[in-house]
């Protein structure tokens, strides 16, 4: 697990030394990604810098920039190629020979034979870029989850990439100027959703898309896409047995490590299967890390306890306590644009942990978005059979004055009555922005004032939910609102999580669950062996029942939440009421802070309806904060 970083020289920027300084720079501003080893190239068209974290071949023969053994080819990549051995046994029969045990090596061979299309033949997760000296072009990839991260800035004639934001601006022609429709996005959905950015000119480059430049012209092309178009009609048990073989590939294929090997463990069905099969495939106890909470109504450690037992791995655990507020700012500024998934705490302490053990930890991520596994996905399905008993004029027409007229009695029936008649009353893809909304649209447009609130006026981040949910190559709801996940949701939060709190603790994350091929066997189960009656994640647990005990398979889902508003009126208190009364700072600049300040009074006298917009308020002042340093 590696950082990259560089750029396309021009005519108008400064000598070499200059750039290689630059560089230099680069890197050093990722140096947590690759604390092993860092490496750059400098010729008279482009710019590449690399950081090594070691975990296959530790030998220096692995440093990149690496070069092509025709010479034609450079590359820096981020990520693992877990079939890489299998490729290079294919390449070897056919007569190259390889000066290293990497991936990497394996990698340019292919791109040397096939171009773009050898992506086509990796299963891994990966970030690249490959310069071509002859065509003088520049080739970038993203893996088809997005499981790396790849940003890259493209204006005034300038091109420049990263994997992460803060690895852009050592080069003077990056600009950072900020995108209004972004943190609208941000608001939103605690996350700002691929392509975009938290500045204008810096993109994402999307999940399942490679981009090819020369510095004049610029393409993209989506290599990957998941299909939901052919349901199986195999039987339960075929999908069970078919499932659980090829997770315990998968999983049997992230255990390739030159460096000690472990896994994250909450207790729940996915991260105790990872575990349970990891078992099966060595003969050492395997090192499993565990996060609790002083608050027991949150805490899942006694879960894990059960599962470590059964599978006598080497158990670990901590437990957050009162050093959330002293971590919280030092924890964020990892993210470089604004972040609000709460989780972000525990999962950073539980790399912490880890890393102290291991290196490389594989983890559960992608089973709820692959098999249904959220509480959302049911409350949405029942609301959609119930849209689904009524004409779409007489909910568009009917149901928003019902609603009106429910919420002018104050009861908690009718308060629900409103919600559910607002719901019914919208589009299916609509619904599920709205029901998955972290700030609330009359709160947004309550609070937002001056030169956001005229920029933005017009834009509405349901757009993004909307495109991805009709480009779904099915009818069933429920697969199109998966589909929807994976495409936004999945990348933009769960992952950025993950890359971000285990890089900034030099850990390589895998996820097993997160095998494309497993993805697209999950794409191709019938919906209804996913969300069958109130069972969520149903194929899923049948599979493993023959691994996992009942108590863990079918307890209620905990999921990896934090206690927020009880830390926004303990642990977090002084800091948040430090935000919330300042006129300063970014928040000041987006919102009427005499409005924010009534939400926040509220939060303390007990009332928790707004806990998320002003968790998303603290995240993103914390932000700027780090912005404006």
């Amino acid at each position: 697990m590696c950082g990259l970083a560089g750029f396309l020289r021009t005519a108008t920027t400064p000598d070499r030394d200059a750039h290689q300084r630059w560089l230099d720079d680069m890197g050093q501003a990722i140096i947590h990604r690759g604390p092993d080893a860092g490496s750059t190239w400098l010729d008279d068209a482009v710019g590449l810098v690399h950081r090594r974290l070691s975990i296959i071949d530790l030998s220096d023969a692995g440093t990149q920039p690496m070069v092509s053994a025709s010479g034609r080819y450079v590359i820096a990549y981020n990520g693992e190629i877990y079939n890489f051995q299998e490729l290079r046994d294919e390449l070897t029969n056919q007569g190259h020979s390889f000066r290293t045990r990497t991936d990497t090596e394996v990698l340019l061979a292919l791109y040397e034979i096939h171009g773009p299309s050898c992506l086509q033949l990796l299963n891994g997760m990966f970030a690249l870029a490959i310069w071509d000296r002859t065509a003088r072009k520049l080739f970038l990839a993203r893996d088809r989850l997005g499981k790396k991260p790849l940003y890259f800035y493209e204006a005034n004639g300038q091109f420049a990439f990263a994997s992460e934001l803060k690895a852009l601006t050592p080069a003077p022609f990056v600009k950072t100027e900020l995108r209004h429709d972004a943190i609208k996005d941000f608001f939103a959905y605690q996350y700002i959703p691929d392509p975009k950015t938290i500045y204008k000119n810096v993109h994402k480059l999307a999940p399942g898309y490679w981009l090819v430049t020369d510095g004049t012209h610029t393409r993209q092309e989506q290599y990957w896409d998941v299909s939901f178009g052919a349901p199986s009609s195999a039987s339960l048990g075929e999908l069970e047995d078919g499932l659980y073989n090829l997770i315990d590939d998968a999983v049997r294929l992230r255990m390739v490590s030159d460096v000690p090997l472990g896994a994250f463990l909450s207790g729940g069905i996915d991260s105790s299967a990872v575990v349970g099969l990891m078992a099966g495939h060595t003969n050492q106890p395997v090192t499993t890390c565990a996060i609790g909470f002083d608050s027991k109504r949150f805490d899942e450690v006694h879960w894990a306890k059960k599962v470590a037992e059964q599978f006598k791995t080497d158990h670990h655990e901590f437990t957050v306590k009162d050093n959330v507020a002293e971590s919280l700012a030092s924890i964020a500024r990892f993210f470089d644009e604004p972040f609000a998934d709460p989780s972000f705490v525990p999962t950073y302490f539980v790399s912490q942990l880890a890393r102290q053990k291991v290196t490389v930890a594989l983890a559960g991520d992608g089973g709820d978005e692959n098999f249904a596994g959220y509480s959302k996905y049911y409350t949405d399905h029942v609301e959609n059979r119930l849209r689904g008993l009524f004409p779409a004029a007489l909910r568009h027409n009917l149901f928003p004055g019902l609603a009106r007229l429910a919420g002018m009695v104050n009861t908690g029936a009718t308060r629900k009555a409103r919600s559910l008649l607002g719901t019914l009353a919208l589009d299916p893809d609509e619904a599920f922005f709205i029901t998955n909304s972290f700030f609330r649209r009359d709160v947004w447009n309550d609070l937002v004032k001056g030169e956001l609130k005229r920029e933005t006026h017009d834009y509405d981040p349901a757009e993004i939910t909307r495109a991805h949910y009709k480009n779904a190559d099915t009818d069933n709801h429920l697969s199109s609102i998966l589909y929807t996940d994976i495409k936004t949701y999945l990348p933009g939060d769960i992952l950025v999580k993950v890359d971000r709190m285990s890089m900034a603790n030099s850990l390589e994350t895998r996820a097993p669950l997160l095998d494309y091929r497993v993805v697209e066997y999950a794409a191709q189960i019938p919906s209804a062996m996913k969300l069958h009656g109130k069972e969520k994640k149903f194929v899923l647990k049948k599979a493993f029942e023959k691994l996992l005990p009942e108590e863990v398979l079918y307890r209620k889902k905990m999921g990896f939440s934090v206690p927020l508003a009880q830390w926004l009126r303990n642990e977090l208190f002084e800091l948040a009421e430090g935000i919330f009364n300042s006129n300063e700072g970014g928040l000041a600049q987006c919102f009427d802070m005499r409005k924010v300040r009534r939400l926040w009074q509220n939060h303390q006298r007990g009332e928790d309806k707004n806990t998320q917009e002003l968790w998303s308020m603290v995240a993103f002042e914390l932000w700027w904060r780090n912005y404006n340093r």
